[in-house]
């Protein structure tokens, strides 16, 4: 679903694109999942090659099958070659390599995403369950709109909401939308509008849309941070909407890119107006949608006296 109208009033002026072009990363993003890290200990290079999987090319950790003939793949790949060795085409018993799997628990390998940052180094049984949590990982297209599958850092990600799928993009800390739909009956499951805003040197994701909570057709307007859930944590919001008088505020933490945007709508973990509100609030004969959306970004710091967080609003 699109908007007849989108009306966007911003506090300052536009992003300067050269800021962005300055911080595209090294590697694009088609190349970070198959970017493939060598071992800490040089000597191990060969062994490293050894233990991987020659049918999903993934490390193969235990149990490590191999066939009669000495060929070797991981126990998904197992099942998936229906017990047939993908080398030699040899029937597959149960045979585990014992061997193998000993030489792996001395290896040392580096974190997959060094070349992003990550400096750390672990046993060879360790590494994917760290690099499942590392925060040097790259993340997931925060575009909702579609089946975006692209990733990379957050610069990256940051040209390519504006030069793919041509996303606004504002200076500042506060905001103003106007939001205008012609025939809001027609509420589907669809995101509506996205918009990113630069502020304290940070990226944030205002998502505005129209979904059913159940049987009831809302509307919801959430933020959500552009870089982990710790960082996140150092940042509030406030949005506001009303009309006639009346109005409804949130107030709360924006949530890290990390969490899917499905999750965070499914979370409720933002401001969310019934459509009926929504009418009353527009005016009129309630068969126009128009909604002005405000708010404002500001980070929370230490007091150094008591202790407490008090807000550091940004002009």
């Amino acid at each position: 679903m699109e908007l007849d109208n989108i009306e966007c009033i911003s506090s300052s002026d536009g992003m300067d694109e050269d800021e962005i072009h300055h911080h595209h990363p090294q590697f694009p993003s088609s190349k970070l999942h198959n970017n493939v890290v060598s071992s800490a200990i040089h000597p191990t290079t060969s062994v490293h090659e050894l233990l991987e999987c020659p049918v999903c090319t993934n490390s193969m950790y235990p149990p490590i099958h191999q066939c009669h003939n000495g060929h070797t793949l991981c126990s998904t790949c197992k099942t998936r070659v229906h017990n047939r060795c993908p080398t030699c085409r040899q029937e597959l018993g149960d045979i585990r390599c014992l061997a193998l799997e000993k030489v792996a628990e001395s290896l040392e390998l580096s974190c997959k995403y060094c070349s992003l940052g990550c400096p750390e180094i672990f046993p060879y049984y360790s590494k994917l369950k760290h690099e499942a949590i590392c925060n040097f990982r790259p993340y997931n297209c925060p575009y909702a709109g579609s089946e975006c599958s692209v990733v990379g850092d957050i610069p990256y990600l940051v040209a390519h909401l504006r030069d793919d799928h041509k996303v606004d993009m504002h200076s500042g800390c506060t905001f103003n939308h106007r939001y205008v739909k012609s025939n809001p009956r027609e509420v589907e499951n669809a995101t509506w509008m996205l918009t990113v805003f630069n502020c304290f040197g940070q990226y944030f994701c205002l998502h505005f849309e129209a979904f059913h909570l159940g049987m009831a057709p809302v509307y919801m307007a959430f933020l959500r941070f552009m870089g982990d859930e710790t960082d996140a944590r150092n940042y509030s919001y406030s949005l506001e909407v009303g009309g006639n008088g009346r109005k409804l505020i949130w107030e709360g933490t924006p949530r890290s890119i990390r969490d899917s945007h499905r999750k965070v709508r499914d979370s409720h973990d933002g401001l969310i107006i019934q459509r009926n509100v929504a009418l009353f609030f527009s005016g009129g004969d309630r068969k126009e949608l128009k909604l002005r959306v405000t708010g404002r970004i500001w980070k929370e710091q230490q007091n150094p006296d008591g202790g407490a967080c008090i807000p550091n609003l940004c002009s």
